[in-house]
C-alpha cells in the first residue's frame, strides 16, 4: 500500500469543501485517513468508504444495503448519511455478538467516519439498553476526533429524553473520568436544547433534574468541558432564568475557581442584567 505523504498527514484542512485537494479525498473515502475539519467530513462518499472498510472488517455483505440506505429519499445532508448507514449497519446485526463485533472492527479504523458509525452503530442496535450503549461508547466518547466525540452522544440522544432521570443516574460516575471528552459526553448528551438535535422537554422545563450531573463539574480543569457545562445552563435558562442565576449564585460562594467563573459567564450570557 502506497505510502502518505507527511505533508497530507499534517495538513490543516481546506476552508471549504470546494478546496479539498483530490488526493485527501481519495485518502478519505478510502478510509485511510479521517478528517481534519468540517470541509473534509462534508465531501466524504459514505457508499464509497463503505466499500473499503466493511470488507476489511469481514462485513462485504453490508456494503450493497449500506448504500441502498444511501440512496433513499432525503438522506442528502451528512448527519443523515450517518444516521441511514448506523441503521444498515444495525440492521445487518443478528445480535449481539455480531453487533459487537463489527463495533469492535470499526472503531480499530483510521477513518473517523468509520468510527462514527460505531458509535451509530451502538445507538441504533435493538439488542442494547442505554447501560450496554454507554458501556460501548466511552471509547468512542474520548475519541481524539471531534466528530466521533459528537457522533457517539449523538447516537444516544433520543434514548436520554426519553427517561432523563435514569439516564443522569447513569452517566454521574462519568462526571470523574480521566477523559475530558467522557464528563463532557455526560453534559451534552443531557443539555435541554442541545445543538443539531431535538430538545429535551423535560429538562427544559425541569433543569434541576440534571444538577447531580453538572455539580461536580462546576469547575472542572477542562475548557471543553467548561464551555459545555455553561452551554447546558444557557439552554436552561431560556425557560428558567431564576433557577440559573440561583444555581450560579450558588457555585459563585462555593467554588470560587477561574473554572467556575468562566462556567458562570456562559450560563449567564443571555440572562440579562
Amino acid at each position: 500500500m502506497k505510502v502518505i505523504p507527511p505533508e497530507i498527514l499534517k495538513r490543516r484542512g481546506a476552508r471549504s469543501t470546494a478546496l479539498v485537494p483530490c488526493e485527501v479525498r481519495v485518502l478519505l473515502n478510502e478510509g485511510r485517513i479521517e478528517a481534519v475539519n468540517l470541509s473534509e467530513w462534508l465531501v466524504i462518499d459514505h457508499g464509497e468508504l463503505a466499500g473499503h472498510v466493511l470488507p476489511s472488517v469481514g462485513r462485504r455483505d453490508l456494503v450493497k444495503p449500506v448504500r441502498a440506505a444511501l440512496a433513499e429519499p432525503g438522506v442528502s445532508t451528512a448527519p443523515k448519511r450517518l444516521v441511514a448507514v448506523a441503521g444498515a449497519l444495525a440492521a445487518g446485526c443478528a445480535g449481539v455478538e455480531e453487533a459487537d463485533a463489527l463495533w469492535a472492527g470499526l472503531m480499530g479504523q483510521p477513518s473517523d467516519t468509520a468510527r462514527s458509525w460505531a458509535a451509530g452503530l451502538v445507538g441504533k442496535h435493538p439488542s442494547f439498553r442505554l447501560p450496554d450503549r454507554l458501556e460501548r461508547l466511552r471509547g468512542a466518547a474520548a475519541d481524539r476526533n471531534m466528530g466521533v466525540r459528537e457522533c457517539a452522544w449523538m447516537s444516544v440522544r433520543a434514548e436520554v429524553a426519553g427517561d432523563p432521570e435514569g439516564a443522569v443516574r447513569l452517566l454521574v460516575p462519568w462526571t470523574a473520568d480521566v477523559e475530558e471528552g467522557v464528563r463532557r459526553f455526560a453534559s451534552e448528551v443531557t443539555r435541554p436544547c442541545g445543538v443539531w438535535c431535538a430538545h429535551i422537554a423535560k429538562l427544559r422545563e425541569q433543569p434541576e433534574i440534571g444538577l447531580p450531573l453538572l455539580g461536580p463539574l462546576r469547575s472542572d480543569p477542562s475548557r471543553y468541558v467548561q464551555n459545555s457545562v455553561g452551554n447546558w445552563l444557557n439552554d436552561a435558562a431560556r425557560a428558567r432564568p431564576g433557577w440559573v442565576r440561583s444555581v450560579c449564585a450558588a457555585w459563585r460562594s462555593s467554588s470560587a475557581t477561574a473554572a467556575t467563573a468562566w462556567i458562570v459567564k456562559r450560563a449567564l450570557r443571555n440572562c440579562g442584567p
